[in-house]
């Protein structure tokens, strides 16, 4: 337990691993935590699960007493996918809403364009799901990341690649830093260790509406497995129009992160994304922290649905900014900022430390890479079928039929 200097009211933070020592809320000013995220366009449903877990993260907080006498207050900014309107957006948080960190970034090419800005303004930005390695290998002292980065997706895929014998491998990638870079990185991966794969990648445009003459040439190219780096709309697509081109599920695909364990997945694709598979940074059944279970509980009391990766995550991240804001004694974006590296803390699924590390490990903290198929139609996350890694693994790859 901390002890603060000058307190009238003690209450157990519960479950965020240490007991704030704060005076009761009054009529003190709130203390703002911007959360810039696609509502509208782009990743807009991992989006919305981030939204939610920002907004149980500020009612949580808040219920206990705030913290240094002081409520949270999340403000929501639509960024669209779009870096002109997360710029915009950015500009909007700090210099009207004047909030002291912002989390919520989904897609890679907005975050790169913050960072510059998130050092000029002097306050702390999220990478909440955005995994291009260039935002953390920036090594700016603004931003935190909490979430894979795709060396650590790229390693779980050449696993996968390993454990099913797949050699010729589609890439079907939007013109994206989270797309150029992946493919980037995975013919890195090839050619530095030898691995003897055959990449044929394909790039598009994160706006296009027909991707059949892509699809039509991995399927030609008779690869073994297609990886589907769309984001948003365009990635259901893809499993669409390749589906009618009897590309899969003949062929294997999996999807470059978590979208297809929600249920906006199935609303969209139907019985076409039967057999999909994909990346997930957790599991239903994984083993949480306190505070991690305590959210999930309650995010299934007011959603009747287990949450996401990037609801989780948000939830986590304002509550790691609170904490940082209680060590610091001040909600000065500096001094949370420097609490933030000097302190232990604890996300929904472990332990968090902020280290100036190396490369893209730079204020750094990854979760668990698990590859996970749906078998039928409607499946949830903890309904899937675990394929890699061989240590979580309940069962093998089905290849799918009509």
């Amino acid at each position: 337990m901390y002890i603060a200097k000058q307190v009238t009211m003690l209450f157990s933070a519960l479950f965020l691993g240490i007991s704030f020592l704060v005076v009761p809320a009054t009529a003190a000013e709130d203390i703002k935590i911007g959360v810039l995220t696609p509502l509208t366009a782009g990743a807009h449903s991992l989006g919305k699960e981030a939204v939610r877990g920002a907004e149980i993260a500020e009612a949580y907080i808040n219920a206990k007493g705030g913290v240094l006498g002081r409520k949270i207050k999340v403000i929501i900014e639509d960024d669209a996918g779009q870096v002109e309107k997360a710029v915009s957006g950015f500009r909007k948080l700090t210099s009207r809403d004047k909030v002291v960190a912002i989390i919520g970034q989904i897609h890679s090419s907005n975050m790169l364009a913050l960072i510059k800005p998130a050092e000029k303004a002097g306050i702390p930005i999220f990478s909440t799901q955005a995994s291009n390695v260039k935002i953390t290998s920036s090594k700016s002292p603004n931003v935190f990341r909490t979430a894979a980065i795709d060396p650590d997706r790229a390693e779980a895929w050449v696993g996968f690649f390993q454990q099913n014998g797949f050699k010729k491998i589609g890439i079907i990638a939007e013109n994206t830093d989270y797309g150029v870079g992946l493919v980037k990185l995975l013919k890195s991966f090839n050619k530095e260790r030898s691995l003897g794969l055959s990449l044929k990648s394909f790039i598009f445009d994160k706006n296009s509406r027909d991707l059949t003459p892509q699809l039509l040439q991995i399927k030609n190219s008779g690869a073994d497995v297609v990886i589907n780096i769309g984001v948003g709309d365009v990635a259901y697509l893809i499993v669409k129009q390749a589906y009618d081109i009897k590309l899969f599920p003949e062929t294997p695909m999996v999807a470059s992160f978590d979208w297809p364990s929600q249920p906006i997945f199935w609303k969209n694709t139907g019985n076409k994304g039967t057999y999909l598979t994909y990346i997930s940074y957790g599991h239903p059944n994984q083993k949480l922290t306190a505070m991690g279970e305590w959210f999930k509980a309650e995010f299934e009391r007011l959603y009747n649905d287990a949450p996401i990766f990037g609801a989780s995550n948000a939830f986590g991240q304002i509550v790691m900014i609170a904490e940082a804001i209680y060590h610091a004694g001040s909600a000065d974006p500096a001094a949370i900022m420097k609490a933030l590296e000097d302190y232990h803390y604890d996300n929904f699924n472990g332990p968090v430390k902020f280290n100036r590390a190396d490369g893209a490990r730079w204020h750094q903290s990854s979760p668990p890479i698990l590859i996970v198929q749906h078998t039928a139609e409607g499946q949830s996350l903890g309904q899937g079928t675990i394929l890699y890694p061989p240590n979580l693994q309940t069962g093998s790859l089905t290849k799918g039929s009509r």
